[in-house]
């Protein structure tokens, strides 16, 4: 909508134009006081008492209709009579609500409005399949960057627009893609179109371009790609595979899956590009999880999972030959997950003493190897440390809706883990939405173990069972049996100052009182309880507790908290110690590198020394003290 606008127009531009309005300007002053016209003969008068007006306000200036509803006002001319003043009004608001917007006088629409609408309908018709092909096509110049500038970032650029691709995988797209890329007689096109059973699809031509739809079927826009006839690199090679290896994942073909997967992991192994990290260890994390849903299924004897240990071991080697951190961290997590698979939990205990993890591996690797290596440990009874790894565990874990499962199965081992501690987890950890329903079962087992009552213990693990087999705590749980134990017995050592052990044997369920004297006993020997053993009447005494600071609690607390410190001390001197080595290995390399101190001054000196001389010497040869010749040969002109 155009605001004021004024122009100003000239008397020899226009002529006629001020001629006519000084002329009328001159009638308004006969005709009138103010410039109000004389009334004429045969006009009348207006009903309001007021004088008829022209087309202008109150007759003085004249007033033209914009195209847009703007009314032009002329103002008359100047005192000298040379120049005239345009003003353009804008219609009112009430003008522009009772119209359409982008609409002329017959209805017509605005070319840049229908162009603005047609964009954005077009952009909101993009089908996805489209799309996802247009996604893979533009990840191949990616892969070359890569290569020709060796630099891994494009690589991971490429590997974190899978998951936005994986949901459009079809073998249509994938032939297309394939056979875009690759000449007909490329042995690995025809192993990937295998693969996907789309052999007898025809190939492009050389130096062709591809058309894709953009715009769905109904659209006859379409952007073209061209393919060039000329060697593909092995990067887009092993990511074409893996988009194969996604596809056969996804629609559940195993056994095809595996032996392609296979033959992929052959075909890597004679190659040694440090390109192919990144790659190769997507590579070998999809040929481990096609082997475990091979049947029969670990932790069977002859699970087909078994297999591929050999095969992930000489990875293994060679990534630490060739210092891959990328494959290095991805097999060493399969490895652990297959030992935890066939219960070989000694040959894991082994891997993880004679083999070192890669501390520049990615966030998701390291949140992995700290959960198997929990898992370990809470095996081995070691439950500081399991309890250690899965906190780690848990607080590298991503956020992302898509790994919920992995943080779930770390917070149920660490519960487990807290119980068999003698702690009990918190309540907010139960709260949380995204391990609300996930962890019923369990915050009803803590609730059985924190009462210390046998009988609601065994009803939960009997009602729970299957869960627990398939999250792989079920033996863990089983451990609790005798936290409920020593539970109850610190709970009735509170109540009761003196209890026989047949009341002990009947409250905590137990088969005989030898039994329950043998848990007593224990109990007192750890610690839980404050109490004595009488064998002879068969019965507990509890001891009078009535001062907290007399227990070994405080000592204990105290001794925890000192540790901690000494800890954290040695971790610091660590740390200063490493960064003293680090300073003075710098400051070594700067010594080396370092340029002769003060060197430029004394040049600088010298250069000054020099003009000096210039100047005495000329000055000589212009008093004439001495000739050119007496100069000497080491005097040069000015």
């Amino acid at each position: 909508m155009p605001g004021e606008r004024r122009t100003l127009r000239s008397n020899k531009e226009n002529p006629s134009r001020t001629t006519s309005s000084k002329g009328k300007t001159a009638s308004n002053k006969k005709g009138g006081v103010n410039g109000s016209p004389k009334e004429e003969a045969g006009d009348k008068r207006q009903a309001n008492g007021t004088e008829p007006v022209e087309n202008g306000v109150n007759g003085a200036d004249d007033v033209e209709m914009g195209d847009d509803g703007s009314e032009q006002v002329r103002i008359g001319n100047t005192k000298d009579g040379d120049e005239e003043m345009t003003v353009v009004v804008p219609p009112p608001k009430s003008s522009k609500l009772n119209g359409k917007t982008g609409e002329d006088s017959e209805g017509d629409t605005a070319m840049g409005t229908s162009d603005e609408a047609l964009d954005d309908e077009s952009a909101q018709k993009i089908h996805p399949k489209a799309k996802a092909l247009a996604d893979i096509k533009a990840n191949f110049p990616l892969l070359e960057r890569a290569v020709f500038q060796f630099d891994a970032r494009f690589t991971l650029r490429v590997l974190r627009s899978m998951s936005s691709v994986r949901k459009h995988l079809s073998p249509e797209l994938l032939a297309q893609v394939i056979t875009g890329t690759y000449t007909s007689t490329s042995p690995i096109a025809r192993t990937l179109l295998a693969a996907i059973g789309k052999e007898d699809v025809t190939f492009e031509t050389a130096q062709s371009e591809m058309d894709i739809d953009l715009f769905g079927k109904d659209k006859l826009q379409t952007s073209k790609i061209s393919t060039a006839s000329k060697d593909v690199l092995p990067e887009v090679d092993f990511y074409l595979s893996i988009l194969v290896q996604i596809h056969l994942y996804d629609t559940n073909a195993i056994e095809y899956g595996a032996k392609f997967s296979s033959n992929v992991v052959d075909r890597l192994r004679t190659l040694n590009r440090r390109t192919l990290d990144a790659l190769s260890a997507r590579v070998y994390f999809y040929y481990s999880l096609f082997y475990e849903k091979l049947a029969p299924l670990p932790p069977s004897p002859q699970a087909s999972v078994l297999s591929i240990q050999q095969n992930l071991l000489a990875a293994l080697r060679t990534s630490v030959l060739r210092k891959d951190q990328d494959t290095r961290a991805t097999v060493t997590t399969l490895l652990l997950r297959n030992y935890l698979a066939t219960s070989h939990i000694s040959q894991a205990d082994l891997l993880i003493s004679h083999s070192e993890f890669p501390p520049a591996a990615s966030n998701n690797q390291i949140a992995r190897y700290l959960y198997y290596l929990g898992r370990i440990r809470a095996i081995q009874l070691s439950y500081t440390e399991a309890h250690e790894h899965l906190t780690g565990a848990t607080r590298k874990s991503p956020t992302t809706p898509s790994a919920g499962g992995f943080y779930q199965a770390a917070s149920k081992l660490l519960v487990v883990v807290e119980l068999l501690m003698g702690d009990i987890p918190d309540r907010a950890i139960f709260r949380q939405p995204s391990l609300e329903h996930a962890m019923q079962p369990y915050l009803n087992l803590v609730q059985a173990v924190r009462v210390g009552k046998m009988e609601g213990f065994l009803a939960v693990v009997q009602e729970h069972s299957a869960l627990f087999r398939r999250d792989g705590t079920y033996s863990l749980v089983l451990r609790l049996r005798q936290n409920v134990i020593k539970t109850g017995i610190r709970m009735m050592s509170l109540s009761y100052a003196r209890i026989s052990l047949r009341d002990i044997c009947l409250k905590l369920d137990l088969d005989s009182e030898e039994s329950a004297e043998y848990i007593v006993a224990k109990a007192i020997r750890d610690g839980v309880i404050e109490a004595t053993l009488d064998h002879e009447h068969g019965f507990m005494k509890s001891k009078d507790v009535g001062d907290i600071y007399a227990t070994r609690e405080p000592g204990e607390a105290f001794h925890d908290r000192i540790r901690a410190c000494l800890d954290l001390h040695d971790e610091s001197v660590k740390a200063s110690a490493y960064r003293s080595a680090l300073r003075w290995s710098s400051l070594t390399c700067m010594q080396a590198m370092r340029f002769p101190m003060n060197q430029h001054r004394l040049e600088l000196k010298n250069a000054q020394e020099a003009r000096e001389r210039e100047r005495e010497l000329a000055k000589e040869i212009v008093e004439g003290d001495m000739d050119d010749d007496d100069a000497g040969a080491d005097y040069e002109g000015m």
